[in-house]
C-alpha cells in the first residue's frame, strides 16, 4: 500500500514487552482490552495530554500530563515512574507505559527505568528499547534530560549531544544526520 515501516509501527495496535513486567505502546494499544488482558497489564502509565479512564481489569491508572515538547520537564518523573514499574514487577504486576505514538515520552520513561533498575547505561537502554520497538526516538529535550539522569546515576554519560545540520542531537544519531539537508 506504499506505507512506510514508520507508518506501520505507528498504527500497529500491539503492546510490546520491554521486560517481563514492562510494556511500551501507543495510545491505541493502551485502550485495546484484548491486548491488556493477553499481556496481563495491571498498571497503565499514560504520559500524554489526554486522559482516558481506567480500563476494566486494570488495577491502577496513572496520568502524567506532559506534552511532547523539548521544554517539558519529563525528567521530573524518571525516578518515581521507574520505581513504580519496579514495585509492580516485584508484586508480579505488569505495567504498560504509553504516550500518543509510543515514540518519545513513553520511550524516555522506559529508558529511565532500564537505567535505574536494570543497570543499563543510557546507550545500552536505548539499544535495548530500540530492539523492542524500532521507532522509538525521544525528542532532543528528553535526550538532554536522560543524559543528565545518567550522569546523576553513574557520574558520567554514555551519550552526548552533538551539533548536526538539523540542530543538536544525541551522538548515536550522528551518522544518519550527516546525510540530512535542512529545509
Amino acid at each position: 500500500t506504499g506505507k512506510s515501516i514508520m507508518d506501520f509501527w505507528l498504527t500497529l495496535s500491539v503492546s510490546l514487552p520491554v521486560t517481563d513486567h514492562l510494556y511500551l505502546s501507543n495510545s491505541k494499544s493502551a485502550n485495546d482490552l484484548s491486548q491488556l488482558r493477553v499481556n496481563k497489564i495491571t498498571c497503565i502509565i499514560n504520559v500524554s495530554e489526554s486522559r482516558s479512564s481506567c480500563p476494566p481489569g486494570v488495577e491502577e491508572y496513572i496520568h502524567i500530563p506532559v506534552s511532547d515538547s523539548p521544554q517539558s520537564p519529563l525528567g521530573d518523573h524518571f525516578d518515581w515512574v521507574a520505581d513504580k514499574v519496579q514495585v509492580a514487577a516485584e508484586n508480579d504486576g505488569r505495567t504498560l507505559v504509553h504516550c500518543n505514538a509510543g515514540v518519545s515520552r513513553s520511550a524516555a520513561l522506559c529508558i529511565a527505568f532500564l537505567m535505574r533498575h536494570r543497570g543499563a547505561s543510557l546507550l545500552e537502554a536505548h539499544a535495548w528499547l530500540k530492539s523492542c520497538r524500532p521507532i522509538i526516538r525521544p525528542n532532543h529535550g528528553f535526550w538532554r534530560q536522560l543524559i543528565q539522569y545518567e550522569t546523576e546515576l553513574r557520574g558520567c554519560s554514555s551519550v552526548r549531544m552533538v551539533p548536526s545540520p538539523i540542530g543538536e542531537i544525541p551522538d548515536i544519531y550522528g551518522e544518519e544526520a550527516r546525510n540530512i539537508t535542512p529545509l
